[in-house]
């Protein structure tokens, strides 16, 4: 039976570094609040002059495909997961498709916002296990920080989003002693859909946008804190412990768990919960702050690239995000 393998992964971040200490100066924070309630230090900030959700994506797949050492035109199908497109449409698949001159290969984009790269990775499983691509460019990318409301009403979700892109090749693998990507799992809860949106521009308003929606933030990412985390710690548990029975592996077959980036706070309640070990999970929030679809591609690329994850080890993504929806993929490297 064919298998998919994640054989490639990449990552860019903007150059701009935006620290605690800047946000010190436009809101009503500190260094010290923010890290005691999110593990966040910095952030990295698009440049409206250079960087676009597309090139920026663009960037990280040039590098999955240079460490998978393929050539880009191998690639044939995109699955890019954002929830800030360079477009209201079409949507960035196809920009990405003609950043990288892929003319003609099919892109389907994904709005699953923090668990959009799992479902993103599981769409590109099933296509090859279907025989019907051989080779497809998984994307997270998003573009963030020019939505955030950089003032004392805002600061509680501007403190914590941030700006990149991570990307990774799935390839067909017919060898049997290549296991690959094990499964995926993914799940949603639709009631708790406005306890982390943004409901603005909507289709369903007689006026689409207008500048009551404005004044009134209803363009600003709105987050029930305390019910995300509360939903979180437990669906990232059970969504990590659904995979590994589905594959009869147990939590200490786990060499690395990367989970979504949301809040380094989620991440270590979950680590204790399940007994894990400080060399089994790899966080990098701390530097790149949440980049919703993109942390997870972004922390793979970077855990391969420090040898922290290496041939040969089972990974363990999960996340958990709006919607609510949560995922979980078993990756054998």
């Amino acid at each position: 039976m064919t298998k998919a393998k994640v054989i490639g992964l990449g990552h860019y971040v903007p150059e701009r570094v935006v620290t605690n200490f800047d946000l010190e100066k436009v809101m009503d924070t500190s260094d010290s609040w923010i890290r005691e309630r999110t593990g966040i230090a910095e952030r990295r900030y698009f440049d409206p002059e250079k960087d676009t959700v597309a090139n920026m994506a663009a960037k990280a797949s040039r590098d999955a495909a240079e460490q998978a050492g393929i050539d880009i035109s191998e690639i044939e199908f995109i699955v890019f997961a954002t929830i800030t497109p360079d477009y209201f449409f079409p949507g960035s698949g196809v920009l990405l498709q003609r950043e990288l001159g892929l003319e003609g290969i099919g892109a389907l984009d994904i709005r699953n916002a923090c668990s959009g790269f799992i479902y993103a990775l599981s769409i590109a499983e099933q296509y090859i296990k279907a025989n019907t691509y051989r080779t497809v460019l998984v994307i997270g990318a998003e573009i963030q920080s020019s939505a955030l409301e950089m003032n004392d009403r805002g600061r509680g979700v501007s403190v914590i989003f941030a700006d990149g892109a991570g990307a990774a090749i799935v390839q067909a693998e017919d060898n049997e002693q290549i296991e690959g990507i094990l499964s995926t799992h993914l799940h949603a809860d639709g009631r708790f859909a406005e306890e982390l949106y943004v409901k603005d521009p909507g289709s369903s308003r007689k006026h689409r946008l207008t500048k009551e929606m404005i004044d009134e933030v209803g363009i600003r990412a709105h987050m029930n804190g305390n019910m995300v985390f509360k939903h979180a710690v437990v669906k990232f548990q059970e969504v990590i412990n659904e995979a590994l029975e589905a594959n009869n592996l147990e939590i200490g077959d786990i060499d690395l768990l990367i989970p979504h980036q949301a809040n380094l706070r989620i991440s270590q309640f979950v680590q204790k919960q399940l007994g894990l070990g400080d060399d089994q999970v790899f966080n990098n929030i701390m530097r790149y702050g949440n980049t919703t679809a993109a942390s997870i591609p972004i922390a793979m690329s970077e855990a391969w690239q420090k040898a922290v994850l290496k041939p040969g080890d089972l990974l363990c993504i999960a996340a958990f995000g709006s919607g609510f929806t949560w995922a979980s993929s078993l990756i054998k490297f």
